[in-house]
């Protein structure tokens, strides 16, 4: 990919059995490996939905939300394998060709509608927003179902997590991949000198009692400077990636 590729151009092909975790809350983290590029660059507000919230898409429904371009049967996987491999000196257009042929010869799910598609008017009025704290408004104020559900969920997240989820996303949008991979380089190194993916860990994987807890515990206390400290440049530790 190049560095000014847009997101349409990357061919991004899914099998069938394929989970995307949308975000790495539960573990106190953020939506890393280009989750800042691709997420914020989804219809509406979508990516954030997502990134905030962890709902998980699967198979097709990742292909429907835009993340992937192609869906292909996890039984076909081998012999496509195979065709691409067998191409000679292919151009993008080659290998576009036969993941066509393959997505469309893959009818799992094909007629069922995306999963989210009709809380998308939802998410993209609740979700509009200049900050995590009037997302959280957005959401107390809606008597809905779906609403509800997505405040009790959010509010289970790491606080220090939500805030740097939802700066990565927003920075992220204007960013080239290159520089949004550095970004989350640095986001990482914050991580690790922090408090929550640890206490994520130890929560989700290690003793499995699904009872973090966070520091800070509230939203609100999770300052603009310490923020300011996670996107900073790292000077001579920071990622470097070659524009090749």
């Amino acid at each position: 990919m190049s560095q000014s590729q847009p997101l349409s151009d990357v061919i991004r092909r899914l099998p069938q059995c394929h989970r995307r975790p949308s975000g790495r809350r539960g573990p106190g983290l953020f939506p890393d490996v280009g989750g800042g590029y691709f997420l914020p660059r989804l219809p509406g507000q979508i990516g954030l939905f997502l990134a905030l919230t962890g709902f998980r898409l699967k198979g097709r429904d990742v292909q429907k939300a835009g993340i992937a371009t192609h869906f292909v049967e996890s039984q076909k996987i081998p012999s496509l394998e195979k065709d691409l491999f067998t191409l000679k000196s292919p151009s993008k257009d080659d290998i576009t060709d036969v993941l066509d042929t393959y997505h469309k010869e893959s009818a799992a799910n094909d007629n069922q509608p995306f999963i989210l598609a009709e809380h998308l008017d939802k998410i993209n009025s609740l979700f509009s927003a200049n900050s995590v704290e009037e997302i959280l408004e957005n959401l107390k104020k809606d008597d809905s179902p779906f609403a509800h559900q997505q405040l009790k969920t959010i509010l289970k997240m790491s606080p220090t997590s939500l805030k740097v989820t939802f700066r990565q996303l927003k920075s992220g949008s204007s960013l080239t991949l290159q520089e949004v991979l550095t970004m989350e380089y640095r986001l990482s190194q914050a991580s690790m000198k922090g408090h929550d993916f640890y206490e994520g860990v130890r929560a989700v994987v290690i003793d499995k009692d699904q009872n973090p807890k966070w520091k800070p515990e509230r939203i609100k206390d999770v300052t603009e400077e310490y923020l300011d400290s996670c996107f900073a440049s790292l000077g001579s530790r920071d990622l470097i990636l070659s524009s090749k």
